[in-house]
């Protein structure tokens, strides 16, 4: 009997140093990305998720004391998440790339093609709605964030395109792409400062901090 509880024992300490080892490795693909990113960046624990058809959003534990700001974009290893749509002291709601009314810009990889990639309300796809029919992209493609807006770190991965449908009745072709990162999969997710954001966001964090 000793010696099933010692074993159950040995099978719990493995199965916990696994588990640590998997988030020690999460973690670090994390920081990973600062490098190719080239911003300040903070690593933010997911509290909740709303995975609904047409809203994709979720909370994350960092705020104003933070520096966290609206519109602030969000990665993980793989690929862009989002960007921050409200702000509390502790807490921020974030909404996903493929939230219906969250929109993109991005260059499709292999000929520099700028368009928008738009949310669907379903996790695992986006389309570019506004390619025409004659437009060079084929399945396969990496969409990468354009950097035209300054929220997104240029060159990041978005996603692949997964569909082409030529419409000849139609003036743009249907374009279907899978996102990068894992969407409806991730615990950890990292916010980017742009770095003509961070001296003024610096001091509005201060700020709130002091009050509380």
């Amino acid at each position: 009997a000793l010696s099933e509880v010692r074993s159950v024992e040995y099978v719990s300490r493995d199965q916990a140093l696994a588990a640590l080892e998997s988030e020690n490795a999460r973690l670090r693909e994390l920081l990973d990305s600062t490098a190719r990113v080239g911003s300040r960046a903070l690593i933010a624990e997911i509290l909740s998720v709303d995975l609904v058809p047409y809203r994709q959003r979720f909370d994350v534990n960092r705020g104003l004391v933070d520096g966290v700001y609206v519109g602030q974009a969000l990665i993980d290893a793989q690929g862009v998440v989002g960007q921050v749509a409200r702000v509390g002291p502790l807490t921020s709601e974030a909404v996903l790339i493929t939230d219906a009314d969250h929109a993109l810009p991005i260059t499709i990889n292999r000929t520099q093609l700028r368009t928008i990639a738009v949310g669907t309300g379903d996790s695992s796809l986006l389309r570019l709605p506004y390619l025409t029919n004659n437009a060079d992209v084929e399945v396969g493609d990496l969409l990468v964030s354009s950097g035209l807006g300054g929220v997104f770190p240029t060159g990041y991965p978005v996603g692949r395109v997964s569909e082409v449908r030529v419409r000849p009745d139609q003036s743009f072709a249907e374009v279907i792409a899978t996102p990068a990162s894992a969407l409806d999969r991730d615990r950890e997710v990292l916010l980017v400062w742009n770095a003509a954001d961070e001296v003024p966001r610096a001091s509005e964090a201060a700020k709130v901090a002091e009050a509380h």
